[in-house]
């Protein structure tokens, strides 16, 4: 990673972490950019925190090519938090100095010292989340709260959550066992532990015994399942689903339809992510930040994403507030 120094001899962040070509992790570097500037509907912040995902290491790995244009080099990350630096042309409700969270415009990434959003997926942080948290809510907690949305589990009712120990799953877990929901969610045997604490019974899907524990955990079956891990998640677990299961997948259309499932799909608005935040600072939702690494060390976080193993959410600290 190259550096610059300043007359003082304190060094200074490069501009943004990217991609030069897609491909694996020997793609990723560090950029030198100009400062953007935002276009109508958008707003430029300096980023004080940005969330990483696993859509960040796939979009690299030209994933989403077919329906994302990128010109290359590219910036990664989908969301991003900080303090209002320009306001676009026709954005209204917002001003410089504005405390802010949300998803990055298209084409614009937010691993970097000053990002783009998109002024209507953009919603004012409240003073008492941390911007590290609220740098967790566009993505993965928007995704968990309008697949609760969709599958509208009622009190009373069993949610089965595939793949219950990442960002999505743990935003998921905590609103439907608020709402009275029992929550069933698998995940590694060494995360046991922390999936109990988000209220769910936890079933370790590499302990050998999964079957036996989804049997005990599910005697009638689930009423509803959000699987965040698709492939041959949904097989792994046909068994136990009964006529009239509600069911939500990220596995591919053949294997969506196979079950009579409907795709994973988020929105981002405003009202999803205002009231996120409304219950992170009410102590009602925890966005469960395992980790925040500093801006440097942009390599090392998205590794651990893609390694499949991050606990909750994995955060890039640019700025401390």
């Amino acid at each position: 990673m190259s550096t610059e120094t300043t007359d003082a001899g304190r060094h200074t962040v490069p501009d943004a972490y990217g991609f030069t070509r897609y491909g694996g992790p020997e793609t990723q570097a560090f950029l030198e950019l100009p400062k953007p500037v935002p276009g109508p509907g958008e707003l430029l912040i300096a980023v004080y925190a940005a969330g990483v995902n696993p859509v960040d290491w796939k979009v690299r790995a030209g994933m989403h090519r077919e329906f994302l244009h990128l010109d290359l080099p590219a910036v990664l990350g989908r969301e991003a938090a900080g303090v209002v630096e320009e306001v676009g042309e026709g954005v209204t409700g917002f001003s410089v100095g504005d405390p802010v969270f949300g998803s990055s415009a298209a084409g614009c990434g937010g691993y970097a010292r000053f990002a783009v959003l998109t002024a209507d997926r953009t919603a004012p942080k409240p003073a008492a989340v941390s911007f590290t948290d609220a740098a967790a809510l566009p993505i993965a907690a928007g995704t968990g709260y309008d697949a609760v949305g969709l599958l509208d589990p009622a009190p009373g009712e069993t949610l089965l959550i595939l793949g219950v120990g990442g960002g999505v799953g743990v935003a998921a877990a905590q609103i439907v066992y608020e709402a009275g929901v029992s929550v069933v969610g698998t995940a590694a045997a060494a995360k046991r532990e922390f999936v109990t604490s988000l209220g769910a019974t936890a079933v370790p899907y590499d302990s050998g015994l999964v079957a036996e524990e989804l049997k005990a955990a599910l005697p009638q079956g689930p009423d509803a399942i959000l699987d965040l891990v698709g492939g041959d998640a949904l097989d792994a677990v046909a068994a136990f689903i009964r006529p009239g299961c509600r069911i939500l997948t990220v596995a591919d259309p053949g294997t969506a339809a196979r079950f009579g499932a409907r795709p994973l799909t988020r929105n981002s608005s405003p009202r999803t992510l205002t009231e996120l935040a409304r219950r992170v600072a009410a102590g009602r939702l925890d966005p469960r930040v395992h980790r925040v690494f500093p801006f440097e060390e942009a390599e090392a976080a998205l590794r651990e994403v893609e390694s499949g193993h991050a606990w909750g959410k994995v955060v890039l600290e640019m700025r401390r507030a």
